[in-house]
């Protein structure tokens, strides 16, 4: 390592939207901030993000009550910050930058045009830093070596603080009194995705929640998936839960067929509380009484049954679903009442158990991550390590699907940049 690295007030791993928004925060409080990645592009998990429109934040959050679209080991950590950096500061900032955006359904927001607009508001709030008298120099791509942390008895490229963190990387050395790691999680990883923050957590005495992939696909072995594997580009609307009564979650969103399992909205969101060797359930015609609906119908058409069941269901699913018994392959008035049913019940309970998910490579969020127990909720930062922070999806918090991830990462930035302008202050000389 360097012996005169150069110095900073803070020192950002991770180039993401929790990363950027930190610098630029930080940055426009006066501060020296470098920000690190080892990717050749910025922010590419929000270029890619809301079919590549960055679904940004969502209405619907309620800060007061986190657990109700967040999960994790404490879901109520992540009240303070979020209570502080609300949707409507995060659509001011856009409004101000004159980005357009739009509300989808379930208080989703959207940018009209593109993710790359909102990307340009992060570089643009980064680039405002030198009119409040603070920097915001990137190194990228740039691959870290190693991270150590000085004492104040031997930290002196700082000045006076309780210690320095000396970052080795491919473009030298770098030392500050702050850290913050802002890598994200583990999904995704062509565009970037790496363990080096959860790492770096373990080597400053950090404890970890096991993490798993989440918002993600769910697989089935291939004999037991193949009458369905026909079905594959079919969606449909549907009621989905998993877990015993205590634990159960519910969604009703649209579910995707796929070659090798479950996608869509409904199964994105019930994969974040799915455990491996458990059912989920689905009710694939939400809202309908199935069984009253088809023992009308036998005391009045000759449909088949298939037929009758396109009323609710995709042509080529009602034909699958039927052809899974005998007893459903004939017209509905020739069938029993016990037969119609057995159908009725297996539509609105379906219920199968995944043998897998299509893993980080396809996950939009990692669950798990720092544990939060160690780590100050008004301010992320470290509670046994000084000037060591966490922000973003490292830590053990995890948003539902639709913006709320995006707005934990604005949010716990924002905290994160106002504690880092205080260290500043409270460092200074007198």
């Amino acid at each position: 390592m360097s012996t005169s690295p150069s110095p900073f007030d803070a020192i950002i791993l991770g180039a993401g939207a929790a990363g950027l928004f930190c610098a630029a925060q930080a940055g426009q409080r006066g501060l020296r901030v470098l920000v690190i990645d080892h990717y050749e592009r910025v922010a590419e998990k929000v270029r890619i993000s809301g079919g590549g429109r960055a679904n940004f934040t969502n209405r619907d959050l309620d800060p007061a009550a986190p657990h109700k679209h967040f999960l994790g080991n404490n879901p109520q950590f992540c009240r303070s910050a979020l209570a502080r950096f609300t949707p409507a500061d995060i659509t001011a900032l856009l409004d101000r930058h004159g980005v357009a955006w739009h509300e989808k359904h379930k208080g989703q927001l959207f940018c009209d045009r593109s993710a790359g607009d909102l990307i340009n508001v992060l570089l643009a709030e980064c680039e405002a830093a030198p009119a409040a008298g603070g920097a915001v120099t990137r190194w990228q791509p740039c691959r870290v070596r190693g991270v150590q942390f000085q004492a104040k008895e031997t930290a002196s490229p700082t000045g006076d603080c309780a210690g320095s963190y000396l970052v080795d990387s491919d473009q030298g050395a770098a030392a500050a009194p702050a850290l913050v790691i802002a890598t994200g999680g583990l999904s995704i990883p062509k565009i970037g995705a790496s363990d080096l923050g959860l790492r770096l957590a373990k080597q400053f005495g950090h404890t970890l929640v096991d993490t798993r992939p989440g918002l993600v696909p769910l697989t089935f072995d291939g004999a037991a998936w193949a009458p369905y594997a026909q079905l594959a580009g079919l969606a449909l609307p549907v009621e989905i839960s998993t877990g015993d009564k205590k634990t159960r979650m519910a969604f009703t969103e649209d579910l995707l067929f796929t070659h090798r399992g479950l996608s869509g909205p409904a199964v994105l969101q019930i994969s974040s509380y799915w455990r491996p060797g458990t059912p989920i359930r689905i009710n694939l015609v939400p809202g309908v009484d199935v069984a009253a609906a088809l023992l009308a119908a036998k005391a009045r058409s000759r449909k088949l049954i298939a037929n009758e069941l396109t009323q609710w269901l995709p042509t080529r699913l009602a034909e699958a679903w039927a052809a899974l018994d005998s007893a459903w392959q004939r017209p509905v008035n020739e069938a029993s009442d016990k037969a119609l049913t057995q159908l009725a019940e297996r539509l609105s309970r379906w219920e199968l158990t995944p043998t897998g998910t299509e893993g980080y490579a396809k996950a939009e969020v990692t669950v798990g991550g720092v544990d939060t127990r160690r780590l100050s909720s008004q301010t992320m930062a470290s509670r046994t390590q000084p000037g060591l922070y966490f922000i973003g999806e490292v830590v053990d918090v995890t948003g539902w699907l639709g913006g709320y991830n995006f707005q934990w990462a604005w949010a716990s930035a924002r905290a994160c940049a106002e504690a880092l302008a205080t260290q500043a202050v409270q460092q200074r000389p007198a």
